[in-house]
């Protein structure tokens, strides 16, 4: 897959990194990792126009039944979080969860190094989470936001405000280094066992990369959630 995206749209790829000023080779200036990455957006993108074409009242398929159930339970965490008006972002967390679970899980497949393994992909969901919140919390207060970054004391705003600056930039670094330094590790664990005991122990390892990508992918969706609620609350 890595090859056919390479002959495709290799050398426009190598091109824009060009502009940028990153050397790249048209035939490996797309990677297995970015080639991975779109395998599951196509994915996520063909079942979800399954279930639009397919819906049923009466009768639900087994892709519908899926649906819902990731529905309700991405939208009960999200009504206790955010709370009223949570619909919106809704659609936004359920694509980051299922997004970053299904990069994690594809590392479980022998051969396949876990894209999330690698620190830019958990940094480009991270930045986009950044940018999220920040639209949203300018879009629901307009410039009264900055008093979120200013504290309620205009005396010492001064120093809060740089402080403030830095805690939200540092939670890009928070989530990109807490997941890619998990399945980082993950991977590692596994391989390690794969080299030295070939059968039978490396399930159990197998099986804890699974629950670390389904609590990886969880708290990642947690976390833009809080971030969201703390952007909208006019409570400051």
């Amino acid at each position: 897959m890595t090859r056919l995206l390479n002959q495709l749209f290799g050398g426009i790829v190598a091109s824009a990194l060009h502009i940028v000023g990153v050397p790249a080779n048209p035939a490996t200036a797309i990677d297995d990792t970015f080639a991975l990455e779109l395998l599951v957006v196509c994915g996520l993108i063909a079942f979800f126009a399954v279930v639009r074409l397919s819906l049923s009242v009466e009768k639900p398929n087994p892709a519908q039944q899926i649906a819902e159930m990731i529905h309700e339970f991405v939208g009960g965490q999200a009504d206790q979080i955010i709370g009223h008006g949570y619909e919106r972002f809704q659609a936004f967390v359920t694509c980051i969860f299922l997004f970053v679970v299904l990069n994690n899980l594809i590392g479980l497949v022998p051969g396949i190094v876990t894209p999330t393994s690698q620190p830019y992909v958990p940094l480009g969901v991270a930045v986009l989470t950044f940018l999220y919140y920040h639209f949203h919390g300018f879009r629901e207060q307009g410039f009264g936001y900055v008093k979120q970054f200013i504290g309620p004391m205009w005396q010492i705003s001064w120093l809060l405000f740089p402080i403030e600056i830095i805690s939200h930039c540092a939670r890009v670094m928070s989530l990109t280094i807490r997941l890619y330094a998990n399945m980082l590790a993950s991977d590692l664990v596994t391989l390690v066992f794969f080299s030295l005991v070939p059968v039978a122990i490396p399930a159990i390892f197998l099986g804890l990369h699974f629950g670390v990508s389904l609590i990886q992918a969880y708290v990642f969706m947690l976390l833009a959630m809080i971030y969201l609620s703390q952007a909208v609350s006019h409570e400051h």
